[in-house]
C-alpha cells in the first residue's frame, strides 16, 4: 500500500514536494481499506496542493476495487495490478519490483531519459515506436537479482545524475559507454515533444458570501479541468454568470451586468465581490490589467436560494475549509484577505489581495 501510494504521488511530482503529503496521507488513511472507505472529498482534501487530481480519484477508485475483488489487498500479479485505475505498465512494474522483488521493467520519465542518452535513441519518447524500443531496452537491462534495488537505483540515477538539465556526466559511472556523451548529444536527448500552441481559455467566477461570511462553492463536473473538485461557481462569460446569479441568488442581478473589468469599482457593496478572470491563465489580482477586483453596487446580498449544506452540487464552506479544498483553484488564483493568516506558505507568491 505504501509503495503504491508513493509511486502514484511521485508521478509528475518531485520527491521533496511529495514527502509531507505522503506522511499526512498515510497518517490519516494508513491502510488500503481506510482509503476505500474514505469519502471522495476527504481524499481530495488530503491531496490538495499536489495537483493532477485525477491521480487521487484513481487511487480512491482502485482501493474500492481492491476491497470488492481482491480481499482488501493490492494484487501481486501484474495483470490484475495493471488493470486498476491509474496503474499502467510502468507503475505496476515499479510496485511489484519494490514491494515483492518481482522481475518487471519500469519506464518513467527519468528512466526514459537515461536509456535515450545511453543508447543514443532518437525521437520523442512519447511516440509509440520510440516507446516500444525503450521497453525492449528496459527489459534487456533487468538484472536477475536485487530487483527492488535496481528499480530504485535507475530512477534515482535519472533524477540525480542523468538529469534533464546540466547532467553530471563527469561523475557518471556509465560515461565511457554513453552514446549521447560520445557523440556530443547529451543536451539534445531525449528529443522534446513536438510543440503546438497552448489552448487559451477565459472564464468568469463568482465569489459569493452569505451574511455570516461563508463562501459559496460548487462541485465541478466529473470530467474536464479540476474534475469533481469544489470551486467557485464558474461561467464561460458575463452573460451566463448573470443568468446563474439570477437563478441562485436573492439580490438585484442587474448590478452584475453593469460592471467593467477595465477598472475597479468604488466602495460599498458590503464587501461582496465579483472576480473576473479574463487573462487566459486564471489569475486575478486587484489592479491587474486583465482581471480586476470589482465591487458590486448597490447590491445587498441575501441568503442564497435553494442552497443547502447537504447538497451534492452546492455547499457553503468556511474560510478554513477553503484552505484544503480550493487553494489550487485556477492554478494560482488570488485569494481573499482572510486567507493570509491561514495560508502563510502562499504569501510570497502574490496570491493575496
Amino acid at each position: 500500500y505504501r509503495v503504491w501510494l508513493s509511486e502514484i504521488m511521485l508521478q509528475q511530482t518531485q520527491v521533496q514536494t511529495v514527502i509531507p503529503y505522503f506522511e499526512r496521507f498515510e497518517r490519516e488513511l494508513p491502510t488500503l481499506r481506510d482509503l476505500a472507505e474514505a469519502s471522495p472529498d476527504r481524499v481530495i482534501a488530503l491531496w490538495a496542493g499536489l495537483g493532477y487530481y485525477a491521480r487521487a480519484r484513481n487511487l480512491h477508485a482502485a482501493a474500492k476495487i481492491c476491497v470488492e475483488k481482491h480481499g482488501g489487498e493490492l494484487p501481486d500479479d501484474f495483470e490484475s495490478l495493471a488493470a486498476l485505475p491509474g496503474i499502467g505498465r510502468s507503475t505496476a512494474g515499479a510496485i511489484l519490483a519494490q514491494a515483492h522483488g518481482q522481475r518487471h521493467a519500469i519506464l518513467d520519465g527519468n528512466v526514459k531519459r537515461v536509456f535515450c542518452r545511453y543508447h543514443g535513441i532518437d525521437g520523442w519518447p512519447g511516440t509509440g515506436s520510440v516507446e516500444k524500443q525503450l521497453w525492449l531496452v528496459a527489459e534487456q537491462h533487468l538484472p536477475q537479482t536485487r530487483l527492488a534495488d535496481y528499480t530504485q537505483a535507475i530512477m534515482d540515477f535519472g533524477a540525480t545524475v542523468c538529469t534533464r538539465a546540466s547532467p553530471s556526466c563527469v561523475l557518471c559511472p556509465l560515461q565511457h559507454a554513453c552514446v549521447a556523451l560520445r557523440e556530443g548529444r547529451v543536451e539534445q536527448l531525449p528529443q522534446p515533444k513536438p510543440g503546438k500552441p497552448l489552448p487559451e481559455r477565459s472564464a468568469v467566477v463568482l465569489l459569493l458570501r452569505d451574511a455570516t461570511g461563508r463562501v459559496l462553492l460548487q462541485r465541478r463536473p466529473s470530467t474536464g479541468v479540476w474534475a469533481a473538485l469544489w470551486s467557485l461557481p464558474e461561467a464561460p462569460d458575463h452573460a451566463v454568470a448573470c443568468d446563474w446569479f439570477d437563478a441562485h441568488v436573492d439580490g438585484d442581478g442587474r448590478g452584475v451586468r453593469s460592471f467593467d473589468l477595465r477598472r475597479s469599482g468604488g466602495g460599498g457593496g458590503g464587501g461582496r465581490r465579483l472576480v473576473g478572470l479574463d487573462d487566459g491563465q486564471g489569475i486575478a489580482r486587484e489592479g491587474h490589467a486583465t482581471g480586476e477586483l470589482v465591487q458590486l453596487q448597490p447590491i445587498e446580498w441575501e441568503p442564497m436560494v435553494g442552497v443547502r449544506s447537504d447538497d451534492d452540487e452546492r455547499s457553503y464552506q468556511t474560510d478554513s475549509d477553503l484552505q484544503s479544498i480550493i487553494v489550487e483553484l485556477a492554478n494560482k488564483i488570488a485569494t481573499p484577505e482572510p486567507f493570509s493568516e491561514t495560508l502563510p506558505r502562499y504569501a510570497d507568491e502574490g496570491l493575496f489581495w
